[in-house]
């Protein structure tokens, strides 16, 4: 063995989670949790916060759009977006980031949302999330609340 430092051959990846409650009226129509993915320029961003660089690269919004294609590492942007700022985080665990949201019923409207993305204060992507092909119709009287969770 050399000397010096050991990267681990299966370090553990940064994966993340996010948890949709959907309301009609304030009556529950959706619940759903499913893994998201962590783009490429994400990963970049994360090495200049290390080095102090990145001030402008924490997540601070979360965007819906209309691109139901499956998440590529390549990603770089929600398709026709609706952004909004993050209205909280949390630590859940010493290891993990959860940020929530809300699209409020006068937000979005009229919007086939297919995609969820995270978004850093720089405008980069940080992770994507698609439902399979599956559409939430948003109307005025939808709200849809998120928990999106980063492990480390």
């Amino acid at each position: 063995m050399r000397p010096g430092i050991n990267f681990l051959e299966h370090a553990p990846v940064i994966r993340g989670a996010l948890e949709l409650v959907v309301r009609r009226s304030g009556r529950v129509v959706l619940h759903e949790k499913d893994n998201n993915l962590i783009v490429n320029i994400a990963r970049q961003n994360m090495a200049r916060l290390l080095t102090g660089e990145g001030s402008n690269r924490i997540i601070n919004r979360i965007a819906v759009g209309t691109n139901g294609a499956p998440p590529s590492p390549d990603d770089t942007a929600i398709t026709n977006a609706f952004i909004k700022p993050i209205s909280s985080f949390s630590y859940p665990t010493p290891t993990s980031a959860r940020f929530n949201f809300i699209i409020k019923e006068n937000e979005a409207n009229g919007m086939a949302i297919m995609e969820f993305g995270l978004i850093a204060a720089d405008g980069s992507l940080f992770a994507r999330r698609t439902r399979g092909g599956k559409v939430i119709e948003k109307e005025d009287d939808l709200e849809i609340e998120g928990f999106w969770t980063i492990l480390f």
